[in-house]
């Protein structure tokens, strides 16, 4: 038999071996490790075994949930050697909601995690002198609870209590979990929603039903100013049509006088998508206000914003701080939205060009600088990898650029405009470390990884956001 064929049977055994896995089978296991959603990672005959809940050097019991010739997917049925770093989920719904994958978890050992996180993203994807960038100590929360200042809650009837319920899906499911105290959530955010959605009970609203596409109310959002303590709610609704809307309003505003804007948005689609593209002002302000960093800006619905304010500062902070703005620079915010981060540095910069897609965010980034008398900001409709190269053309000489992307990371062709134009200084702001481990093999090519500066903006998940200070080369 030569080396070929024995490969070949080598092979064909790993296999085999792997498709023996059946679901519902138990199992075993020692875990190593946690993987990037937060769940123990175990092997069995060179298989790796994903075990929601399970913490690294624990001994568990599992069930095959999902089984595949290269992973496979099990359910925590008994732990028989507890990690000392296991603490018990304060959450009633913890483990039917699965919104917070981390909250057994110590808080000091979830810093950690993310800290490994983001190394194990980098050895994944192998940047250029990845083994030598300096990965800083993640910086987390004082307290790390009802930090979320808003809430996207959706609804339905409880078909036995005949009662409206609001909360989140399980998941990989459309099963509602009922959530009446979310402790991620900023109390006043909840409160909001408890009292509404006793209210749509009591004025008999009728409420979406997926299955079968009928019903009218569909979610609801509620944001609050952490500074200002403004409070907006949007009816999220399938029609413009809202039965006894004048006296729910009426009666919102009586009970909560926190809440100063009333809004409606109409998402006539059969989708998963929270918000449709028209919005109806209903009473009050059609904006709130917030502030960070002494900066003052204003909210519509539509707007994005970062959903945990005191970190935020911390991270804004060190974007500042990475950019070096002792000497006045001229930057490109791309990803701009409302301008959080563009007006933030806008008083120690030069001058501050902000690009995004949404027209609202940029009318809002607008208004934002306006009403801080700021005239070194410009705020632009498009893409980034378009409005880029025009700057360019035009003759405005950027000497650095910040990125703040969506999970999916930089654009590719924004990535091709940076390498063809590398501004002197780049500060990159990432929430998805492999996308950002991803985005570096192109970007070390041309830019000094000088540090990543994990911080962690969502306590008890998985997720995690990252400074990278670069230098061109």
């Amino acid at each position: 038999m030569n080396c070929a064929e024995q490969l070949k049977i080598f092979l064909r055994k790993r296999l085999t071996m792997a498709v023996q896995l059946k679901p519902n089978q138990t199992l075993n296991l020692k875990i190593k490790r946690l993987g990037i959603n937060g769940e123990g990672i175990a092997y069995y005959k060179r298989l790796i075994i994903f075990v929601t809940g399970a913490l690294p050097g624990e001994t568990v019991v599992a069930r095959i949930t999902k089984a595949t010739p290269r992973f496979a997917e099990a359910h925590l049925v008994k732990v028989t050697k507890k990690s000392p770093d296991r603490i018990t989920p304060p959450c009633p719904v913890y483990e039917e909601c699965g919104g917070c994958q981390l909250q057994h978890l110590a808080y000091h050992k979830q810093l950690d995690f993310k800290k490994d996180l983001l190394r194990q993203a980098l050895e994944k994807f192998k940047p250029d002198g990845y083994q030598n960038f300096e990965l800083r100590d993640t910086i987390g929360m004082d307290e790390p609870w009802h930090y979320r200042n808003k809430a996207q809650f959706q609804l339905r009837k409880n078909k036995k209590t005949k009662q409206v319920e609001a909360g989140l899906y399980q998941a990989e499911s459309h099963q509602l979990v009922s959530i009446k105290d979310c402790l991620v959530q900023e109390p006043t955010t909840q409160k909001v929603i408890n009292t509404v959605v006793n209210l749509l009970t009591k004025y008999d609203m009728p409420i979406y039903d997926e299955h079968s596409n009928s019903g009218i109310m569909r979610t609801l959002m509620v944001r609050i100013g952490i500074e200002t303590r403004e409070v907006q709610l949007v009816l999220i609704t399938k029609t413009k049509k809202l039965p006894q809307g004048n006296a729910l309003i009426r009666e919102i505003t009586h009970r909560l006088p926190e809440v100063v804007s009333i809004m409606q948005n109409i998402q006539d689609k059969k989708t998963s998508v929270i918000m449709g593209d028209e919005t109806i002002h209903l009473w009050g302000k059609e904006v709130i206000n917030e502030k960070i960093n002494e900066v003052s800006f204003e909210l519509s619905p539509r707007a994005f914003f970062q959903l945990n304010p005191k970190q935020t500062k911390i991270l804004y902070q060190e974007a500042i701080h990475a950019l070096d703005l002792s000497t006045p620079k001229t930057v490109i915010d791309a990803y701009c939205g409302v301008g959080t981060i563009g007006l933030s540095l806008a008083k120690q910069a030069k001058e501050v060009r902000g690009m995004d897609i949404i027209p609202q965010a940029i009318d809002d980034a607008k208004k934002n600088a306006a009403a801080m008398n700021l005239t070194n900001t410009h705020y632009e409709v498009g893409t980034a990898e378009s409005l880029l190269p025009k700057w360019l053309k035009d003759g405005f000489s950027p000497d650095a650029i910040v990125v703040d992307p969506p999970r999916t990371g930089l654009d590719t062709q924004l990535l091709k405009a940076i390498e063809q134009s590398p501004s002197p200084q780049m500060v990159y702001i990432s929430c998805n470390v492999s996308t950002l481990a991803r985005d570096l093999v192109s970007l070390a090519k041309i830019y000094r990884v000088e540090y990543l500066q994990s911080v962690d903006m969502f306590p008890q998940t998985a997720r995690c956001e990252v400074v990278v200070k670069l230098t061109r080369k």
